[in-house]
């Protein structure tokens, strides 16, 4: 598999990576063993970059990447995130205090019974610290050599410029996909500027693109996409025609909605690496071969002409969840 450079500071990834989240129940119930051998099945086709956060599950899916990491470390680029705090009582919330990051790093460590952790994430920002003293804090770290690159997940591009200034920002990782695009108007421009990499989470929509739904119904009750606005009654209608727009040209390339969705954001440039998540070796295989498919020019801007920036209905998150993503 091709491989990418996230960042500047030379990280090298494959051109496809592995989200872990659906491995600890978010998207209904998962199997462990099913989820260590599909970590390790990337592995075997290529696919090192292993995105995990120690808040999925809380710690569970983490626990998956250490076993099925267990000999085999060295193949893997480990990524992990921190700063979204589930209390036993009371709701979420961010914290990216420097104690905390160092508390975070230290039991993901443990966790994941690694000496070192690859990539690391704040997730969100905490609007009650100011994001230089966070990033000191994970440059502490990369000094320690218990972290090799910084990233930073759902912020701003202002907040961006003020992190970098600190210390190097090896990779952005945000939604991106052919229904959401809001990246695309200043995010990435910032990225290519500062020699940051981009890593899109959620490239398939939460599944969406990959066209298996018809309807809510068909996701299972405890999925939390239920509670998505964009799988909810009319804006689940409009969406659902809307990928029906680009059935015909997956078609004609013989190839499916998933490989599709995946090829286009794959096209977006060499330092932008999706990281579609899945539980199961028949998805993870699926999406792998995408990296195969090559769109022409014209078939690039046919898809984005199709569906343009702003035309899916619906927020991304609950407005609880929107809430702590940097918008400014």
């Amino acid at each position: 598999m091709e491989n990418r450079k996230l960042g500047s500071a030379g990280l090298a990834t494959s051109a496809l990576g592995l989200g872990c989240m659906g491995m600890a129940g978010a998207y209904g119930a998962a199997d462990n063993d099913e989820a260590v051998a599909t970590i390790r099945r990337a592995l075997d086709l290529g696919v090192t970059l292993i995105d995990t956060a120690d808040f999925y599950g809380p710690g569970t899916a983490e626990k998956i990447v250490a076993q099925a990491l267990s000999s085999r470390r060295d193949e893997a680029v480990v990524a992990t995130k921190f700063g979204m705090r589930r209390p036993a009582a009371g709701p979420p919330y961010v914290d990216g205090s420097p104690a905390y990051v160092r508390e975070a790093c230290e039991a993901s460590l443990q966790r994941m019974g690694l000496d070192h952790i690859d990539l690391y994430y704040l997730a969100r920002l905490d609007p009650k610290v100011d994001i230089e003293e966070t990033v000191g804090a994970l440059g502490e770290l990369v000094a320690e050599g218990k972290v090799r690159h910084i990233g930073l997940c759902e912020v701003s591009a202002r907040t961006l410029r003020r992190a970098h200034a600190v210390h190097p920002i090896a990779a952005l990782q945000t939604e991106y996909s052919l229904w959401e695009r809001h990246v695309e108007e200043e995010i990435l421009a910032t990225c290519r500027e500062l020699g940051t990499g981009f890593v899109a989470y959620s490239p398939l929509g939460r599944g969406f693109l990959t066209g298996a739904f018809d309807s809510a119904d068909d996701l299972a009750e405890d999925d939390q996409r239920r509670n998505h606005p964009r799988f909810q009654s009319e804006n689940f209608d409009h969406n659902r025609n809307l990928v029906r727009t680009v059935e015909e040209l997956a078609d004609n390339k013989g190839i499916s909605l998933t490989q599709l969705a995946l090829a286009w954001v794959l096209a977006q440039g060499g330092d932008v690496v999706p990281i579609p998540g899945t539980r199961r070796i028949t998805h993870l295989e699926q999406n792998a071969a995408a990296t195969e498919v090559r769109l022409t020019d014209e078939e690039v801007g046919r898809l984005s002409d199709l569906f343009p920036v702003g035309a899916t209905a619906g927020p991304r998150y609950p407005a609880h969840f929107m809430r702590t993503i940097d918008q400014s």
